[in-house]
């Protein structure tokens, strides 16, 4: 049994292969947190510790012990007005304006299998793979509910953590803030690993340590942002990609989160995930409920590089679902940098001509085919297929792409309006907008109120009239704007966000329904929606849109921590690079790509010949790889960021074949020689470069490694493949 619990003590203990979670229920019926790392034995109730601390008060129930205070003791799940002034996991106000929750413990259920979150993403798992613990506690008066729910995945050293939030009272209650997860540390000095950005600069990595107070990461902006990633890692001082104890916590959720990091007064750590505070009141009536969005927990004491490739599996299979999951994609050429708004039918026919003549798989028809849209500034919302500017029917245009022997792939943007559109103008309701106020514009579109069923409904109906026309066997899914008129005609504005979020969700779990044989790719501007939640409806997601070779190093290193390569979006584009002005080989540029799910950016009628040559050689190499790429364990082997080389390798199951990834970053004259560490190989197995047939063993290149070539020439790359 993955779950345990010992009704004497009333402690529950959760195990994994390599790791246990352990709780218990005190004689007050205070849910306390004991223990989370390495596996063990035996009940770690004796890390309590009671002292009389000035200051921190005393529940009622405990009489004259000042020794027994909510402000020092570990918790599951800290409500706010019981005397812990720690940052709290739910805050509840009541009818009466009180802020006040008080949660006791009122009983557990063990099951086979992985709970659900109704209407939410959430790691799924077999009956055989996965065992639930659901942990009822209540506030006695003003009958609050929260089921904590724990799913335990043993072999894969994962535990995910819910909760649902019900109102069993006679009044109304608003939830003012909700966590899914917490974990308490009585002791340890830790760093938490963050990843921060912008558009077309996503994820970049960010070490600080945990001090005195409260450091928080998180988005205001109706999606989990570019600006940072729901997805932390807490460290001991000491962890490295190779050693040291590290815990990984990933929301999975596609809107506004909160994650905190506070050490108390006593030297004491809680980090906390959930949703974002602001903007968000959530009313439940008498007998409503609201679900809070899962948290991933996973924990080693074996290095960054270890709970990467533990987060990397679990969300490649136990988040991703569908058809695609586990295929390897199609390599595409994608329309925007080849041409942006200035194309029609005959244009997007010639690059499939290309295509197929390099041995890439698909086209896909980027923004510009719909409406009146010339232009970023005009058109959203209207979905219907502008015949006279592609001079024939999207179904006959798709028919002459398939019959070059390509497939075919297009754009939609279906959760936004442009404000000149024929939608806005029928219907300027469905758009958020503030009553009285001149909304905030952001490409001269608006949001539309996805929280509400009849603007989704619409919107449902007239994307699957497009996706009906043709032989569509891809859609990328973008999102080009926060949020900021967060106001609904239909509900109460506290709703509004987290409900929109709902409502994508919805809208996503029907289409993927009606059109399982379409592959859709999630973007938001790039990365700004990069997260576990929507890689639970699109199993790959457009990294960034930059697509400069040395920036996407950067980006996908920081995108590895938590997410695996087959679903980092990754292309080749023309250069001067049209994010940087950079010009970096095609060589490099293919290696940079082939980290992710691969694919180009260009127009090739613009290549010379020697460079459609290389273009049919990436193809090659990439389906050669593709298999090892998007299963095989990922390892970081240089930090980009502050060395003078990115370098990375995936390695196959049981250490059998490698591929190694070096790209130089930095070349200065009378260059030194660095020297890159494979990992992830048998030290005693013989290891052959296919290119060279030089062979050596794992051990001697995991200890001493390989000098990269010290070469003239910007942003050299190179790759090896080993076999044993």
């Amino acid at each position: 049994m993955a779950i345990s619990y010992q009704s004497e003590k009333r402690i529950f203990t959760l195990q994994t292969e390599n790791t246990t979670y352990q709780m218990k229920v005190d004689d007050f019926g205070f849910l306390l947190h004991l223990y989370y790392g390495g596996k063990i034995s035996g009940e770690m109730d004796y890390l309590l510790t009671y002292l009389d601390r000035g200051f921190s008060g005393n529940p009622f129930d405990v009489g004259a012990d000042r020794t027994y205070s909510m402000d020092a003791l570990p918790r599951e799940y800290p409500d706010l007005g019981t005397g812990d002034y720690r940052n709290s996991a739910i805050v509840i106000r009541g009818a009466d304006g009180s802020e006040c929750c008080d949660l006791r413990y009122a009983g557990y259920e063990i099951k086979k299998g992985k709970y659900a979150l109704p209407g939410l993403p959430a790691v799924s798992a077999s009956r055989e793979e996965a065992e639930t613990l659901e942990i009822l506690l209540e506030d006695p008066v003003s009958k609050v509910q929260v089921r904590l729910l724990y799913g335990v995945l043993p072999k894969e050293d994962i535990i995910t953590r819910g909760a649902v939030i019900g109102n069993k009272g006679s009044s109304e209650i608003t939830v003012e803030k909700a966590a899914s997860a917490c974990l308490d540390f009585v002791t340890g000095e830790y760093d938490l690993l963050t990843f921060y950005g912008r558009h077309a600069m996503e994820r970049n990595f960010q070490r600080t340590k945990v001090e005195h107070g409260c450091f928080s990461i998180g988005s205001r902006r109706g999606t989990s942002s570019h600006q940072y990633n729901p997805a932390v890692i807490l460290a001991a001082r000491d962890t490295t990609e190779d050693s040291g104890s590290c815990y990984g916590c990933v929301f999975v959720y596609s809107g506004n989160f909160l994650c905190e990091a506070e050490k108390d007064q006593f030297g004491q750590t809680r980090v906390l995930m959930g949703l974002q505070e602001d903007l968000f009141h959530y009313p439940l009536k008498t007998g409503e409920t609201l679900p809070v969005p899962e948290t991933i927990l996973g924990y080693t004491d074996q290095g960054l590089g270890k709970l990467s490739n533990m987060f990397q599996r679990c969300i490649r299979n136990h988040i991703c679902r569908g058809k695609f999951a586990h295929q390897t994609r199609p390599v595409l050429l994608n329309s925007w940098e080849a041409a942006y708004f200035d194309f029609d039918g005959e244009t997007i026919v010639r690059l499939a001509e290309d295509a197929a003549g390099l041995g890439i798989d698909m086209v896909v028809m980027d923004d510009g085919w719909f409406g009146k849209r010339e232009d970023d500034n005009s058109g959203l919302g209207d979905w219907q297929v502008n015949e006279k500017k592609l001079g024939c029917t999207l179904g006959e245009m798709i028919e002459r792409v398939n019959a070059r022997g390509v497939k075919f792939g297009i754009w939609i943007e279906p959760e936004m309006v442009s404000e000149d559109s024929e939608l806005n103008r029928a219907h300027p309701d469905w758009a958020m907008r503030v009553p009285g106020r001149k909304p905030v514009r952001g490409r001269n579109q608006l949001v539309l109120d996805f929280s509400r069923k009849d603007v989704r409904s619409y919107v449902f109906d007239r994307i699957c009239d497009i996706l009906d026309q043709g032989n569509i066997e891809y859609v990328k899914w973008d999102m080009n704007r926060s949020i900021s008129d967060v106001y609904s005609m239909e509900k109460p504005q506290g709703k509004v966000l987290y409900d929109y979020v709902l409502g994508v969700y919805d809208f996503l779990e029907k289409m993927t329904a009606r059109y399982p044989d379409i592959l859709i790719e999630g973007c938001s501007g790039g990365g700004g929606r990069f997260d576990a939640g929507m890689l639970y409806y699109t199993p790959q997601i457009w990294c960034s849109d930059n697509t400069d070779a040395a920036d996407r190093v950067r980006i996908q290193y920081g995108t590895s921590f938590f997410y695996p390569a087959s679903a980092v979006g990754a292309h080749v584009s023309a250069v001067p690079n049209h994010q940087t002005g950079r010009c970096i080989s095609l060589k490099t540029r293919g290696v940079v790509a082939m980290a992710g799910t691969f694919g180009y950016e260009l127009d090739p009628g613009k290549l010379t010949e020697e460079e459609k040559e290389t273009v049919k050689e990436q193809v090659r190499q990439y389906k050669k790889y593709a298999d090892l790429i998007r299963t095989g364990d990922y390892y970081r082997l240089s930090n980009p960021f502050q060395d003078d080389f990115g370098a990375w390798m995936f390695v196959a199951e049981e250490g059998k074949r490698a591929l190694l990834n070096v790209v130089m970053l930095e070349n200065h004259g009378n260059m030194t020689v660095s020297y890159v560490k494979l990992r992830g190989l048998k030290a005693d197995r013989l290891y052959e470069d296919t290119a060279s047939g030089k062979k050596y063993y794992g051990s001697a290149l995991m200890e001493a490694g390989l000098p990269i070539p010290v070469e003239m020439g910007e942003y050299r790359a190179y790759q090896w493949e080993f076999n044993s």
